[in-house]
């Protein structure tokens, strides 16, 4: 197995653009490439562009007529009235949407299948983790569901179990959906508490189909105004034992940079410090549990100057083992490319300055006020049983 990772990019990316105005701007896509190259992380991995996702590879999530609807909104985008999720205020139709949809997609496919044929060790598609999309619908800003994808190519290609850890604001619903009667995969989803976030979805008590895949899926569902100590807390509360009783041959991991307390769509208050921990902790989990196979995606993140970037470099450098420290300085050359691109002054550093992250483990109590920790306990009280763990 190649112990170089792979970046998977492709400048077309770009047109996955929903129009001005509309939330996923895709100049966080391109600032996070040029922040890779500024830093040099993209001389110690191999920059990979997979081609676009057929229609078979397409259909191992979505239904043929959700795919030919897509192509028919490419084509037309003022047919897109509504249908299929299309032509919505969240999912407006435009242009070449199918073609750059199914392009993403194909990325985070080449990424799974780098890492399980040993190509590659890590492979990131930070422009991937749309994991909102579901078989027949879009949703989310979500058009084809490439996590869910990658998934199956996994399964498609041999993997008898695969984790999949979402740490995205939002409930990695689309995912949960694809595989809520597969025991072969393992969901796991830290997100707002639905009460106060779309999509209203993640309750504890969803754990899978019963009888064929109960315990199967995993929801943590985190309080508004969660923070660092309490996010990385619920986190290792809940994530490493999953993966420890799996014992999946793959991770995929979603790290939608839309935790942070900067975000314009939510109401948590992560750090950019606390969103590398769990990066470096799925990269450790990896190599626990997985044999260090590791296909890390990007997700969701509106803050697409002061936060996208960063926390998606710093991704990149720990897959390709050269982690950024948290006390850098971006450098100079990508704050003028900011500058120029948006009209806003770039951050300055790499992180906010909160490293290194205090947290406790949940070896050290349980606290019945505290509404983080009712949170935790009540994902663990849902699922745990069904694994045989203790809650």
């Amino acid at each position: 197995m190649s112990g170089r990772a792979q970046l998977m990019w492709d400048e077309a990316v770009t047109g996955y653009d929903f129009g001005p105005g509309h939330p996923m701007d895709p100049v966080r896509l391109a600032l996070t490439r040029s922040l890779v190259g500024a830093l040099g992380l993209d001389q110690e991995l191999d920059v990979v562009a997979a081609k676009r996702a057929g229609d078979s590879t397409l259909r191992l999530v979505h239904r043929e007529d959700y795919v030919a609807a897509v192509k028919a909104a490419s084509a037309d985008p003022a047919s897109a009235r509504g249908e299929y999720g299309l032509g919505t205020e969240d999912d407006p139709a435009f242009a070449g949407m199918h073609e750059v949809s199914a392009l993403i997609a194909g990325q985070s496919v080449g990424a799974a299948e780098a890492v399980w044929r040993g190509e590659a060790l890590h492979a990131v598609n930070f422009a991937g983790g749309l994991h909102h999309a579901m078989p027949g619908a879009a949703s989310g800003f979500c058009i084809y569901n490439d996590a869910a994808l990658a998934v199956a190519r996994l399964l498609e290609l041999g993997a008898e179990r695969v984790a999949y850890v979402d740490v995205d604001v939002h409930h990695g619903d689309g995912v949960q959906a694809a595989f809520w009667e597969d025991p072969r995969v393992l969901t796991v989803s830290l997100h707002e508490h639905p009460r106060t976030l779309f999509p209203q979805t993640g309750w504890p008590e969803e754990t899978g189909a019963e009888a064929v895949a109960e315990g199967s899926a995993v929801n943590v569902a985190l309080p508004a105004g969660t923070g660092d100590a309490g996010w990385v807390r619920a986190f290792h509360a809940v994530v490493p034992e999953l993966l420890a009783e799996f014992r999946p041959q793959v991770l995929v991991t979603q790290h939608g940079a839309d935790t942070h307390f900067e975000d314009p769509l939510a109401h948590l208050a992560v750090s950019l410090d606390a969103q590398r921990a769990v990066q470096v902790a799925c990269h450790e989990l990896a190599h626990e549990y997985a044999e260090g196979r590791w296909v890390a995606l990007g997700g969701g993140g509106y803050a697409v100057v002061d936060v996208v970037p960063r926390s998606w470099a710093h991704l990149v450098g720990i897959a390709a083992g050269r982690p950024v420290e948290p006390t850098a300085l971006v450098p100079e050359s990508w704050r003028q490319e900011v500058y120029a691109r948006t009209r806003e002054a770039g951050p300055r550093r790499m992180t906010d300055g909160r490293w290194p992250v205090g947290w406790k483990g949940w070896e050290s109590g349980y606290d019945p006020a505290d509404r983080l920790d009712q949170a935790v306990l009540a994902a663990r009280r849902a699922v745990f049983p069904l694994r045989g763990l203790l809650a």
